[in-house]
């Protein structure tokens, strides 16, 4: 799907949005509860991502940053998921809210012990489009995610509570305890462009 300026404009709305929120408040109970409305409005419709940061590669999933705060209060990305791809087990140390978009991810949650053995937390849970799920060290934190397809791409969009790119996080390995820290950057060296509004602008202007 390719978007226009204006067939972006649920992102711009979602940025303008969610700056407001950060804006007002630092409270984690409330940027989940709120910024999970919003995201909730992004993800209920599927005609607004670029083409370009839905792009799937075939060994690796991507991470598109689609929009950084100019202060890292908050960033916004696109997950693209090949056909059977997954995450290794991993942390992101900061809150996070995922929204389904296209197709279907899978996840199973991890939680440590006292003695910081991870323990697996339930079963696989799948997230399916316009549904969103929140991470965060106080409600949880720990997962590995899957494209629930095996022949087809999945897309969420992240929003995170740093400019996640450049966050040191861990990756865990369950199964000889081991942690080892991983900062994910992005695949793309570009983001859309949200500001472009001509075109709306022009078709307000009176004829010549």
């Amino acid at each position: 799907m390719t978007a226009s300026p204006d067939s972006i404009a649920p992102l711009r709305d979602f940025v303008i949005a969610m700056t407001n929120l950060v804006s007002k408040t630092d409270a984690e109970e409330t940027l989940l509860a709120e910024g999970r409305k919003l995201l909730g409005t992004l993800v209920s419709r599927d005609d607004w991502l670029p083409e370009a940061f839905a792009q799937p590669h075939p060994e690796f999933y991507q991470q598109y940053l689609l929009h950084a705060d100019p202060l890292e209060r908050f960033s916004v990305v696109s997950f693209v998921w090949g056909p059977g791809q997954k995450t290794p087990v991993h942390d992101h140390t900061v809150w996070g809210l995922i929204g389904m978009l296209r197709g279907a991810e899978k996840e199973i949650r991890f939680e440590q012990d006292a003695q910081g053995k991870l323990q697996q937390v339930g079963d696989w849970a799948e997230l399916t489009p316009g549904q969103v799920e929140a991470v965060s060290p106080t409600i949880g934190d720990i997962h590995v995610v899957e494209n629930s397809f095996a022949d087809k791409p999945s897309i969420s969009i992240h929003v995170y509570g740093a400019n996640i790119g450049a966050v040191s996080r861990h990756v865990f390995k369950p199964e000889t305890d081991e942690i080892k820290p991983f900062v994910s950057g992005y695949s793309s060296t570009s983001v859309p462009n949200l500001w472009d509004r001509s075109a709306t602008v022009r078709a307000t202007l009176p004829a010549a």
